[in-house]
């Protein structure tokens, strides 16, 4: 008999992990000057702001951060149980020609992703958007990718990946949840 949950990732390498990913976005972006990030509610926002910290002090300079709802542009809306708990996007700075990174914590089917673009280009035209994601579980309904990936975690499709974050689960850890 196997446990319920298995923890993947421990607070000290999703530490590690996010350093990687700041070093990364540095090396595929020559100048923070028009590079912002943008994270995906929920815990795709916490995983931005700490990124930019970390960029920022590598690069020394800071980085810009906006937070994306994309409720109204899921596809599923319909069909999702119970009214939407609608966020507020927070981009308080112009995207036009910006580089763009989306950060989100699990690239599952790739569908948020798709939303994620839909909702930004609302916003303006980046001059260039990738993406960067903790955990990549597999499993694309659609033809995304991200450019960064912190961890290639083959799963499942009875399986539940939970990333919890300090700031929303007063804890870090990643964990997969087997099915009954």
């Amino acid at each position: 008999m196997s446990e319920k949950n298995v923890t993947i990732l421990t607070s000290e390498k999703i530490k590690q992990i996010l350093a990687r990913i700041s070093h990364e976005i540095l090396e595929k972006h020559r100048s923070t000057d028009s590079l912002v990030l943008v994270g995906i509610y929920t815990r795709g926002v916490y995983l931005a702001e700490r990124l930019a910290g970390t960029i920022g002090q590598i690069a020394g300079a800071k980085v810009l951060v906006g937070k994306l709802d994309i409720t109204f542009y899921r596809d599923d809306i319909g069909g999702m149980p119970g009214q939407p708990v609608v966020k507020s996007t927070d981009i308080p700075f112009d995207i036009n020609e910006k580089d763009i990174v989306i950060v989100d914590d699990v690239l599952f089917t790739g569908r948020t992703i798709r939303a994620a673009m839909d909702a930004l280009m609302d916003f303006g035209r980046p001059r260039r958007i990738m993406l960067a994601v903790l955990i990549d579980r597999g499993h694309r309904e659609l033809p995304i990718r991200a450019d960064i990936v912190g961890k290639n975690l083959p799963t499942m499709h009875g399986e539940s990946v939970r990333v919890h974050l300090k700031e929303v689960d007063g804890g870090d850890e990643v964990l997969i949840e087997k099915p009954e």
